[in-house]
């Protein structure tokens, strides 16, 4: 379905929204995937930092759209590393996305069931929650690990659906990912849309067969 950002909303009767790279800014995730958590891994290690981004990276890319890239508890036993802590220890820096709050303040009382659909690990979910209070604009927030499967996973949307009984045709659902949207698109949500923007410090991508948004808010 070819949709309007401007005018979508007047079709929705439910709004899933994802969370990291959505309404909080992935310059969180990014800098401890890829800068922080390969620099404690190689001081830890007594490996230099580029081996240690290379032998994550390698790890990191056999766990890819599974549920175990999302899991804290996993990468915790295989790098034999407490990377809840790590993740509270740099809590400083997680944020909204630019005017992403605002469109949260917004969208509420309009009419339509709000959802935060995310794969983040409870921990990190309630970690980020403490932080920003993002769950606190939503109707129900709903992990992929309750379920035991990932977003990009079929059995993912059909256990969600079981949950909370969603008709798939109304239903906006807003992310960051292509793999996710193309998951939510074979199982059959009506409408997509993909933030271009979901790390503040670097430009759009505007390289996916989604219709894109720089942030949220532009869905007003």
């Amino acid at each position: 379905m070819k949709i309007n950002p401007k005018s979508v909303l007047k079709n929705v009767e439910t709004l899933m929204l994802d969370m990291d790279g959505t309404l909080l800014d992935l310059a969180y995730d990014n800098y401890m995937w890829l800068e922080h958590i390969p620099r404690q891994f190689s001081l830890k290690n007594n490996i230099s930092y580029e081996e240690a981004k290379k032998f994550l990276t390698n790890k990191f890319m056999l766990a890819q759209g599974d549920l175990r890239w999302y899991s804290l508890d996993h990468w915790s036993d295989v790098l034999e590393m407490d990377i809840i802590q790590m993740h509270y220890d740099a809590s400083i820096k997680i944020k909204f996305l630019p005017k992403a709050k605002e469109f949260l303040e917004r969208i509420g009382g309009k009419g339509f069931h709000i959802f935060l659909v995310t794969n983040a690990h409870r921990s990190l979910l309630e970690l980020k929650d403490a932080t920003t209070g993002v769950c606190n604009y939503f109707d129900e927030v709903h992990s992929s690990h309750d379920f035991g499967f990932a977003k990009e996973n079929q059995n993912f949307w059909i256990a969600l659906q079981k949950k909370i009984g969603f008709n798939p045709e109304t239903t906006l659902f807003v992310d960051d990912s292509s793999y996710v949207l193309r998951s939510a698109k074979k199982y059959g949500i009506g409408m997509l849309l993909k933030v271009t923007q979901p790390d503040s410090r670097f430009s759009e991508e505007n390289n996916s067969e989604f219709k894109g948004v720089k942030q949220v808010a532009d869905i007003f």
